[in-house]
């Protein structure tokens, strides 16, 4: 039995994630083991999860991992109690699908309570009726409850209750204004925790009693073990390996801040080690490297510490130039190029990339137009794009994906640096590919 609850909300800034950390952190300060979710592609809301459980962060995502994928994939990663923090409105998913993706999507398919976040901030009696409209706009959804949000004063939160009394839904929650309760924001979204550790850390105390003073968590956890047992087994990743161990080097530290998972779940399972290497400081690769992995981050804003960071950027450069096994995405892709915004980074790829005003954002079915380290010719996946970055040219001689009638990335026998994310649980002949290049090349 998986006790879970989702925290939703009307749309984006309502404080979904402040609350859903939030709710993790009171709770683990009560001996309750925790684990922390997110609906969506998102990596930066994950990094809050994993400060506040001390678990892996989870992401769960239809279009990324599939719908049969869902119930497993929260088997393996839940804890006692698991809180799914959703993405956007509760009912908004891809577009033009009718919500496929949504938190909606996600909690009908685990049949997870819903508990609305909503920002009362500019509304009183006028919050009652959003409410409502939630709980019926789609009744194959529970709405347990709600958690008000960012209230000015007793006043404030007593009209609010009597205008929701009448509508059954119960207050979980009431919390006022806190100016020591925030993260920071940046061109795509919040800054992530490992960018802001120390400070991440001590807040996490704060926000811990913030949420036990204004949310009812005995309801709350009521709600979670309220929710009907799950059907179907653990995920579990594939591979039963018996032979020499490789170590593979993943990209981390404050540059380098995102990677699914289950990547290093499924990675392990094929006989691979995976050893963080931080770009900003390391000097040289793990000993006995024999592949690297690159994900997602902010390399545009640490562009100046990683290009200064020569001894490494050459030596990253020699081995991919003689084979090394690489897998980069996004922020990889990035950090291979021979430049970012006129700073010298590995030169791995023949392009530059550099920042721009407009970002690239949403889901994508792509499709390998050739062989190369990861695919086979017309192999589809399924991804996420986002980022405000441009490289130029936007490919290579082999792209490593095609999508929307155009080619992206680069790729070879070796290489593969594309913008799109893949969720390999959703693809595990992914890694079973990258694994068996490192194999070979060790």
């Amino acid at each position: 039995m998986v006790a879970r609850v989702v925290i939703a909300a009307p749309g984006s800034g309502h404080g979904k994630t402040t609350i859903a950390a939030g709710l993790m952190a009171a709770m683990r300060a009560r001996g309750i083991r925790v684990s922390g979710h997110k609906v969506g592609p998102d990596f930066i809301d994950p990094s809050y999860h994993a400060l506040a459980t001390g678990m892996p962060p989870r992401n769960l995502d239809p279009f990324l991992q599939s719908e049969e994928l869902l119930v497993p994939l929260l088997l393996h990663g839940a804890a006692e109690l698991a809180v799914i923090e959703g993405v956007m409105g509760l009912f908004d998913g891809a577009l033009g699908t009718e919500g496929y993706a949504s938190t909606a999507h996600v909690a009908r398919l685990l049949g997870a309570p819903v508990v609305l976040v909503v920002d009362a901030s500019a509304a009183s009696r006028s919050v009652a009726a959003t409410v409502l409209g939630f709980a019926q706009y789609d009744r194959r959804i529970e709405l347990a409850g709600v958690i008000l949000n960012k209230l000015g004063s007793q006043r404030h939160e007593d009209e609010i209750r009597a205008a929701l009394a009448p509508t059954g839904i119960p207050v979980l929650g009431a919390l006022r204004r806190s100016e020591d309760i925030h993260a920071p924001s940046r061109h795509l979204g919040l800054v992530p925790a490992a960018e802001r550790a120390a400070e991440s850390q001590r807040l996490l105390p704060k926000l811990a009693e913030w949420i036990a003073q204004g949310v009812d968590l005995e309801a709350v956890v009521r709600v979670a073990r309220g929710a009907p047992a799950l059907t179907g087994k653990p995920w579990q990743p594939a591979g039963s390996w018996s032979g020499r161990r490789r170590v593979v080097a993943a990209a981390a530290g404050p540059a380098f801040t995102f990677r699914y998972t289950e990547t290093d779940e499924l990675l392990a399972a094929q006989g691979l080690d995976v050893v963080e290497l931080d770009p900003l400081r390391d000097k040289t690769l793990p000993d006995d490297c024999a592949g690297l992995y690159f994900g997602g981050g902010f390399p545009e804003v640490h562009a100046e510490e990683l290009s200064a960071n020569l001894p490494l950027r050459e030596e990253l450069a020699d081995a991919i130039h003689n084979g090394l096994p690489v897998v980069a995405e996004c922020a990889g892709l990035l950090y291979l190029c021979k430049e970012i915004d006129g700073l010298p980074m590995i030169g791995a790829l023949d392009a530059v990339a550099r920042m721009r005003k407009r970002g690239a954002l949403g889901y994508r079915r792509a499709t390998a137009p050739a062989e190369h380290l990861l695919a086979t010719p017309g192999e589809q996946v399924t991804g996420h794009e986002f980022h405000r970055t441009e490289v130029l040219p936007r490919q290579g001689k082999t792209p490593a994906w095609e999508w929307d009638g155009e080619a992206e990335g680069f790729a070879s026998r070796t290489l593969h640096a594309s913008y799109l994310h893949v969720h390999w649980a959703g693809h595990p002949a992914l890694a079973s590919r990258f694994a068996a290049a490192v194999h070979a090349h060790g």
